[in-house]
């Protein structure tokens, strides 16, 4: 695609300053940008990078001035650069239809518009919305529900009565409604405890590669609107996550964990079962959480704490080494006083008794 930097200004609501007619055909990084390329910079050190670049221009969102490129000042360059570049590299839209090889059930529902790739298999009394897409490879099983505008990659399964809203993105190997982890003990057996809920999964969700939801034992496992779960996370049954959280690769959560809405898991956290995570919670990378959390709140460690009091035990612990040197000082200090004390006094002990015999 070829724009100028006043076409992308436009698109950004930015200004342009420089040549608004400089031809742009390409979006890349400052060290790997050549003439014609668009770039951006979030700080000062980053812009001194691009301006020495090839590229013909830079968006930058700070006070900015070059005599060598073209500025676009916008609010945000890290908006700014996750809204420009689908314009240079949109997305390619599959054709719309049934590959040959497909399977559709004749008792499902598949709008005109969407589209359903090689080796797909649809069951009875499923329903895909409009320019939906289902890659290839993937299995869609009995009253499976996707709504418009999604994308179902290669090699995903949805189990029974799954249901997905609009603008959803599920990526490759991503297994949805499996049974949950549930069972009972009895007579040193452990007998599976049936798990007839399903998932729902609201509009503007996005869904990482290789990622386990389970279904609920009784009702749904939600994610909720605008939730972002990234790669390898594990989800358990009546699991219900608000709007607009991150869950980050590797999380676990564990059954009916409530989330609240902003949300952010990072990396590796394991939630214990039957909590209930407050709105706005942060919770640092491989985190252990054990205890509900209230609203606003910052944790982390394993076991997780509150982010302020488990700061001053890092602390304590940095000068624990310190505290052990000194109080060794200390041990060897008054081991020395006791045994010249216990010297001293033997010696008067022998001196009375040679005195008083």
């Amino acid at each position: 695609m070829r724009y100028t930097a006043g076409d992308i200004a436009d698109q950004l609501g930015g200004k342009v300053l420089g040549d608004c007619t400089m031809p742009l055909t390409g979006f890349q990084a400052a060290d790997r940008a050549r003439t014609g390329d668009l770039t951006f910079a979030e700080n000062r050190t980053f812009f001194e990078r691009a301006e020495q670049s090839a590229a013909s221009a830079i968006i930058v969102d700070k006070d900015l001035t070059s005599e060598r490129k073209v500025l676009i000042k916008v609010p945000s360059a890290r908006m700014a650069f996750a809204k420009v570049v689908p314009l240079f590299y949109p997305e390619p839209q599959p054709p719309q239809g049934v590959h040959p090889t497909a399977v559709i059930s004749p008792k499902a529902e598949v709008h005109p518009e969407a589209c359903i790739g090689a080796h797909v298999i649809v069951c009875d009394d499923v329903r895909i919305g409009a320019r939906s897409v289902l890659h290839g490879n993937n299995y869609v099983d009995e009253a499976c529900v996707i709504g418009e505008d999604s994308a179902i990659f290669h090699n995903v399964t949805l189990y029974p009565r799954t249901e997905i809203g609009d603008r959803v993105r599920i990526h490759a190997g991503t297994i949805v409604g499996s049974d949950g982890f549930g069972y009972v003990q009895e007579e040193g057996k452990h007998i599976k405890v049936p798990q007839i809920g399903n998932v729902a999964i609201h509009d503007d969700v996005e869904i990482g590669a290789n990622v386990t939801i389970d279904r609920g034992a009784l009702g749904p496992t939600v994610i909720g609107k605008g939730t972002k779960v990234d790669n390898l996370v594990q989800i358990a049954h009546n699991v219900a996550t608000g709007e607009n959280c991150l869950i980050v690769a590797q999380a676990g959560v564990a059954g009916s964990t409530k989330l609240g809405n902003h949300v952010i898991l990072a990396g590796q956290v394991g939630l214990a079962g039957h909590l209930r995570i407050g709105n706005n919670v942060t919770i640092a990378a491989q985190s252990g959480v054990m205890r509900d959390i209230r609203d606003g709140e910052k944790w982390f460690g394993s076991p997780a704490q509150p982010d302020r009091p488990m700061k001053r035990q890092l602390l304590a612990l940095q000068k624990l080494p310190e505290l052990l040197r000194r109080f060794n000082r200390f041990e060897k200090f008054v081991k020395s006083r006791v045994s010249d004390n216990g010297e001293s006094d033997a010696k008067t002990s022998k001196k009375t008794a040679e005195e008083n015999p």
